[in-house]
């Protein structure tokens, strides 16, 4: 092996003496590198969008959620509740009252689905977009409502306006009936991200439950597991187990798309991006097989001076081997040395340029997030290095099936 390093070494050296040869050498290891680089760099910026779901989105909306079918809500719900809290699977369980219905502001309505919680069941930091003034105002007022920040910019409201907030009645015989109208205080609002925004808000409990006529106190239980991604399984038996007639679900019915988005984007930017590598290694191709042919002769005088078959593969092998390193090695420095910051760097860009990469009204973040995983980089350079040596396959064996006599005769 360090004979065939001597060998290739040398060889290299004195290829540079061809221009032509030299360029294709230097593209092909710029190829490789590049591809090496906008690989992991995509890859950091979904891992990126990933982690912002689970912190962001997953934090607010519920893992899991089960409901009653009826308007008696969850029968004996507080019992249930510290049932299920022994579930080592099982973060939180808190019970709530959602109600779909309109919220009425100087003469303008926007649909709203506002979720009543039980505020000192809730954690400090949830939802962390809200100041301590802020939720010590809502926690102080049964009749206060925190709203998402989309609904109180389309309807231009501001903290401590009057709202209505009006219920659809349900009739037995399923008739139109007038609405219930329920006058709340807006403690303030809330930011998830993207469109939650302008359909989400918050309030007490007990006013939801009244309002909305749930006679157990409690229409469902929203459950936070210490595995989001578990959420289908766990939920499916959770309910299945459920001594009440309940309905269940979980975020990816609601909010999955957002993760199957991601995964999906994931793969095809590997698929597109491993063949661009791929590409770049038919330089590799290019560059040797021109090396065997300009090497003929030296080829021939070391197989007369009993250099092996396996020897001369070695050679080459090592030689086209040298360039995929080269940009392998600068692609993925200069990855690692990016990928962290370039939030960072976008933002900066964005500053100068006066634009936006991600619109906080469309997206559910209004940054290009990032985060850098050390498997993402192993797969990558070990995927670039396999290709590599494929590459060098062809010409190696090519060189390998020199004749000596053919060769010096030539």
């Amino acid at each position: 092996m360090k004979l065939a390093l001597y060998f290739a070494a040398r060889l290299r050296g004195a290829k540079q003496s061809n221009r032509y040869i030299s360029f294709i050498s230097l593209s092909s290891s710029v190829g490789v590198g590049l591809g090496c680089f906008v690989l992991i760099l995509l890859l950091s910026i979904m891992n990126g969008f990933e982690r912002e779901l689970t912190h962001r989105i997953l934090s607010f909306i519920p893992h899991g959620e089960l409901f009653a079918i009826d308007r008696k809500g969850i029968e004996n719900w507080q019992a249930q509740q510290e049932e299920l809290k022994a579930d080592p699977r099982i973060k939180t369980v808190t019970p709530y009252t959602k109600i779909t219905g309109m919220v009425q502001f100087k003469g303008k309505l926007k649909a709203a689905e506002i979720t009543g919680i039980e505020v000192e069941e809730q954690p400090r930091d949830w939802p962390t977009q809200v100041s301590e003034k802020t939720w010590q105002a809502f926690q102080n007022n049964p009749y206060s409502v925190l709203l998402g920040k989309g609904i109180m910019m389309k309807l231009n409201i501001v903290k401590g306006d009057s709202i209505q907030f009006l219920v659809p009645t349900q009739t037995a015989d399923l008739s139109f009936k007038a609405p219930q109208t329920v006058s709340l205080e807006v403690a303030g609002s809330i930011a998830i991200g993207g469109e939650l925004d302008n359909l989400i808000g918050l309030m007490h409990l007990d006013t939801a439950s009244l309002e909305s006529g749930i006679a157990s106190g409690a229409q469902g239980l929203r459950i936070m597991l210490h595995d989001p991604f578990a959420a289908n399984s766990v939920m499916r038996e959770i309910g299945y187990a459920f001594p009440q007639a309940i309905y269940m679900s979980d975020w990816s019915r609601t909010q999955g798309h957002l993760y199957e988005d991601i995964q999906l984007v994931r793969v095809v930017v590997y698929i597109a991006l491993t063949l661009v590598i791929a590409v770049a290694c038919f330089n590799i191709v290019s560059t040797l097989v021109m090396a065997v042919r300009e090497k003929r002769s030296a080829i021939a005088i070391m197989k007369t001076m009993g250099a092996s078959d396996t020897l001369i593969k070695q050679i080459f092998m090592i030689q086209g081997l040298l360039n995929g390193l080269m940009g392998i090695a600068l692609g993925t420095g200069a990855a690692v040395l990016v990928a962290p910051k370039l939030s960072t760097i976008v933002g900066s860009i964005e500053n100068v340029l006066g634009i936006k990469v991600l619109s906080g009204d469309v997206y559910f973040i209004n940054f290009l997030p990032s985060e850098l995983h050390l498997t993402d980089v192993v797969l990558t350079v070990l995927v670039a290095t396999l290709l590599c040596v494929l590459a060098t396959l062809y010409p190696a064996s090519k060189a390998a099936k020199v004749a000596p006599a053919a060769a010096l005769n030539g």
